[in-house]
């Protein structure tokens, strides 16, 4: 696919955002248990981890857990809980290996402290590597984000006269990270779900009817062709 490497170095495509939708819509169209959508969903999100180094893409974002998950049944969010501690022990050696970064975006301190050193330890041992950046955004919420990040501003009393944009994307869990260039959503809803409503101020938005389980490199690559025919206007 090497017009895809091409549109990504032509457009400079650093960072792709992800919402992860669909996984229980999967299920329920095969007749599956719930479990078995989110457990599909990994198997995507490593294909697309895959398919970005590939394609030259530097920085992936997914959307895993959002601050209303916490409204689902227990015991769906118990075995989400257990699926990301699952996940990223299973395969933090083989991220490691390929340097990833790992990076955990949201309110961490909510989860159990085993999760939150099982978090921890994956983003000390991927920190010095120096291929894609992955951030998973878990117990995350935007307006929650944004809400921390003035409250954060006001406790270090900087003055009113020079807080400016960049002081408040400083304050944010995604300080020193690239806003999107390209929000890519699955399962066809047509709304952006509390998701890094300050990053994606000026992203490229692609809606897809296909569920998230469905997604692999050639979805991405569909994304990125599409993505390579917009005119960004930066809002000018």
């Amino acid at each position: 696919m090497e017009d895809i490497k091409k549109i990504v170095k032509e457009t400079e495509l650093k960072h792709i955002a992800i919402i992860m939708d669909g996984n229980r819509r999967w299920a329920n169209k095969k007749h599956l248990p719930t479990a078995a959508g989110h457990k599909k969903g990994v198997d995507s999100l490593k294909k697309t981890l895959k398919a970005c180094h590939e394609f030259g893409v530097k920085y992936l974002t997914v959307y895993a857990f959002s601050t209303e998950n916490w409204n689902r049944k227990p015991d769906e969010v118990n075995f989400l809980m257990e699926l990301l501690a699952n996940t990223i022990k299973s395969e933090l050696k083989e991220l490691n290996k390929n340097s990833v970064v790992i990076k955990f975006i949201g309110d961490t301190t909510k989860l159990n402290k085993k999760l939150q050193k099982i978090l921890n330890n994956a983003e000390g041992v991927t920190k010095n590597n120096t291929g894609v950046n992955l951030q998973i955004a878990f117990n995350y919420g935007a307006r929650a984000e944004i809400t921390n990040a003035v409250k954060e501003i006001i406790k270090e009393g900087i003055p009113e006269e020079n807080i400016t944009e960049e002081i408040v994307s400083r304050h944010l869990y995604t300080s020193n990270i690239p806003d999107p260039d390209l929000l890519i959503r699955t399962g066809g809803e047509m709304r952006v779900s509390n998701y890094l409503l300050w990053q994606i101020a000026y992203s490229e938005i692609v809606v897809i009817p296909g569920f998230w389980p469905e997604f692999d490199k050639e979805k991405l690559a569909e994304c990125i062709r599409e993505f390579g025919k917009r005119n960004r206007r930066w809002g000018g």
